[in-house]
């Protein structure tokens, strides 16, 4: 079945820890009981998961959804067991043990499916983690997600250049998949290529200025946010999972009505390195879903925050040239205000949710399409700008 429904950032993911034995795996798999709720439709509380019933039910559910193969296709015996609710980073999960047997008895590299609740989910992910026996800590192996439900697993455990990439991918599918930092971002730059005069924006001619402070703006948010991933990840600082989350919801809900009009004129510099602050400990708290031991989580840490300056960069050089030529046309006044409108629409929304004003979030239907359709949303933009551009009498107008 397609997927049906995603949340911006999601509260919590689903984490898959394995132990590699020389004769089994072993492991548990921690599911986020509000997200099971979503992909599966049903009321779950941490109190209804335990009862024999529904937790027989689900323990098959989540059994159905997982399977190890050989290489070359050969079937793994796999069993679902236990199912307990253990709370992790503030969100209740419900954690089920999980044992994969070679059918000669004999661990070695394998390939792991499993798609519970991702493939409902759009926006959800799957964290897999690995400590080979005679380790101490896990190792990062890779994400999970509606596009892909299958990984090869390294039985001796991930090399540090494995892991390494792994966490770089990680990076970069996180940022792909959370709308709200995407949409952060965005908001940040609609005002990139305009000037603060009066209490309104202006259109700034200046390309190379103009250019610096799309720099100024993005090498802040980097700061901001790898300064908290990195104190968040080493165990230095710790906010509250929903908290943290409303706060980033917040940082859109400002940072659109800066756009709309100057906040804090010529100050979207502090504006993205303040919020950037929170960001990294949304971050972080995805890391800590790996429980990843010191000398792993060091370098998780930093191939997952190149993998987020890597896709923050691919975002500004997909839409900046788009937004410094509509600058220059008399439609970006309007164009700005329409998207800085959606963004407020969207952070508020958002907000509502995640300080539970609202149960379910109405508009979580136009994340999905941020999310699904990356490439679309940039290209319409772009033959917005060019066709703007090609109309002589709308290159002149100032903002």
């Amino acid at each position: 079945m397609a997927p049906t429904r995603a949340d911006a950032h999601p509260l919590s993911t689903t984490a898959i820890l394995l132990d590699a034995a020389p004769e089994k795996v072993t492991g548990k798999v921690e599911l986020p009981i509000d997200r099971l709720a979503i992909a599966l439709d049903q009321p779950l509380t941490a109190k209804t998961v335990v009862q024999p019933a529904k937790l027989e039910e689900l323990r098959r559910y989540v059994l159905g959804r997982t399977s190890a193969a050989d290489p070359d296709g050969t079937p793994w015996t796999t069993t679902v067991s236990g199912g307990r609710v253990e709370k992790i980073d503030g969100v209740d999960h419900l954690v089920f043990d999980l044992s994969l047997r070679p059918p000669n008895g004999t661990v070695h590299d394998f390939r792991l499916t499993y798609d519970a609740i991702v493939h409902h989910l759009l926006s959800h992910q799957i964290l897999v983690s690995l400590r080979p026996s005679g380790s101490d800590g896990y190792t990062t192996v890779g994400v999970l997600d509606w596009q892909q439900h299958t990984l090869a697993i390294p039985a001796a455990g991930a090399s540090t250049e494995h892991g390494f990439a792994a966490a770089v991918h990680l990076g970069i599918r996180h940022i792909a998949s959370g709308a709200d930092h995407l949409l952060f971002l965005l908001m940040l730059l609609l005002p990139a290529p305009l000037l603060a005069r009066r209490g309104r924006w202006v259109r700034a001619d200046d390309l190379r200025r103009n250019s610096w402070r799309v720099v100024h703006v993005v090498t802040a948010f980097a700061i901001g946010h790898s300064i908290t991933l990195a104190l968040a990840a080493l165990g230095y600082i710790s906010a509250p999972t929903r908290v943290v989350e409303s706060l980033i919801a917040l940082s859109i809900l400002v940072s659109g009505i800066h756009a709309v009009r100057p906040l804090v004129p010529g100050g979207e510099t502090w504006i993205a390195a303040g919020f950037g602050l929170m960001h990294g400990l949304a971050f972080a708290a995805l890391l800590g879903d790996l429980d990843l031991g010191r000398g792993s989580l060091v370098t998780t840490l930093l191939g997952f925050n190149l993998g987020i300056e890597l896709t923050q960069l691919m975002v500004v050089a997909l839409l900046m040239p788009s937004l410094l030529v509509l600058s220059r046309t008399r439609i970006y006044p309007a164009a700005r205000l329409t998207v800085a409108t959606i963004g407020i629409v969207l952070a508020s929304a958002w907000l509502a949710e995640r300080t539970t004003l609202l149960p379910n979030n109405p508009l979580n239907h136009v994340s999905d399409a941020l999310i699904a359709h990356p490439f679309l949303v940039a290209g319409a933009l772009a033959a917005v700008a060019a066709a703007s551009w090609s109309v002589p009498d709308l290159r002149t107008a100032r903002t």
